[in-house]
């Protein structure tokens, strides 16, 4: 289990302090998929990385299984099974994607390395032997870093918005596959998504406004509200496709 209690992040600018996240409280249950979703500037992303260990909290605390590990890095919050996939994967020259699947196992994968780029819309044959370098496209890349989660025996995985660069073939894949172990694995998945059919396997969905959890609930409750907000022209997302001042349409 999960616990953040409390958590705030803020950041010093040159227009002052600004808080990021809001004292935020949740408790994330083992074996259970939750998709976080919101407008963009809600503090998604930022949650998930300080989840993650990449950001420090400003306050309040971060309980895994009963341990505080707020205090703990990134590779020590790793190694108590907490994996991380970027919105935008680093490359690295010189090392191939045999090699990184096998790093991220800790162990050689032999044939399940094809199977595990086979999850993801990969063709083995075609990039096993290739470097995790600028040849490969956002989408690739992506790809490539979920398999890597795939390879680890995690506690908590945790995707940013894995759906990004993407093409549709592929994306069906992925979303067979984070059913697929959600049905067979114990973890816990965090997705970030926007996509419906992410949402849709969600045990619960948390909604994020302002650095704030605005709704956490089943998605039968949530996923209306969801659709209503998109439905009006007047929130967030008008004014960040419109400008501050757009009239509301429908």
């Amino acid at each position: 289990m999960l616990e953040l209690q409390n958590l705030t992040l803020a950041v010093d600018g040159e227009k002052g302090r600004t808080e990021i996240l809001k004292e935020i409280n949740l408790t994330l249950q083992d074996r259970r998929m939750y998709v976080i979703t919101g407008p963009n500037g809600s503090g998604k992303t930022s949650l998930v990385k300080t989840i993650m260990g990449i950001y420090r909290p400003t306050a309040g605390r971060i309980i895994l299984d009963g341990r505080d590990i707020t205090d703990l890095g990134i590779a020590e919050r790793a190694k108590l099974g907490i994996g991380y996939a970027f919105q935008q994967p680093p490359r690295f020259k010189g090392l191939k994607i045999r090699e990184l699947l096998q790093l991220a196992a800790g162990t050689s994968l032999d044939e399940k390395s094809c199977g595990l780029l086979y999850e993801v819309g990969l063709c083995p044959s075609d990039y096993l032997e290739r470097e995790v370098d600028a040849s490969l496209s956002g989408g690739e890349l992506k790809r490539i870093e979920i398999a890597t989660l795939l390879a680890r025996n995690l506690h908590l995985a945790i995707y940013d918005e894995p759906e990004a660069g993407i093409d549709l073939w592929s994306f069906g894949r992925l979303t067979d596959t984070f059913r697929r172990l959600h049905r067979e694995t114990t973890a816990t998945y965090v997705i970030i998504s926007h996509q419906e059919r992410i949402l849709e396997q969600a045990d619960e969905i948390i909604l994020m406004v302002d650095g704030m959890v605005k709704e956490m609930g089943r998605k039968e409750v949530i996923w209306p509200q969801i659709m209503d907000d998109a439905a009006c022209a007047c929130g967030l997302d008008c004014v960040e496709r419109r400008g501050q001042d757009a009239e509301c349409y429908r």
